[in-house]
């Protein structure tokens, strides 16, 4: 159901999102030890600085889910009432 707001109250897949984030850091990880004991600093600080994005992200995803059904609605939560207040 489209309320016109979504930009504002759009709600994001976040189990998905948490398995991406693994996913992601998995590979990141990897990525910053095999380019370490290849000797590509370059490329390991690359990796590293993405192993903190992954990182960062995977902590917001849980911290959404534990905040329960408002950041993670299910089929029995309504969606967003629109604001009120229109330009």
């Amino acid at each position: 159901m489209r309320t016109g707001s979504e930009p504002r109250t759009a709600r994001s897949a976040l189990r998905v999102r948490f398995w991406l984030s693994v996913w992601g850091l998995v590979w990141a990880l990897f990525g910053t030890v095999a380019f370490t004991l290849a000797g590509r600093t370059g490329w390991a600080i690359a990796c590293g600085a993405l192993l903190l994005v992954v990182t960062i992200d995977l902590v917001v995803v849980l911290r959404h889910i534990r905040q329960g059904p408002h950041y993670q609605p299910g089929p029995d939560i309504p969606p967003y009432r629109p604001p009120d207040d229109h330009p």
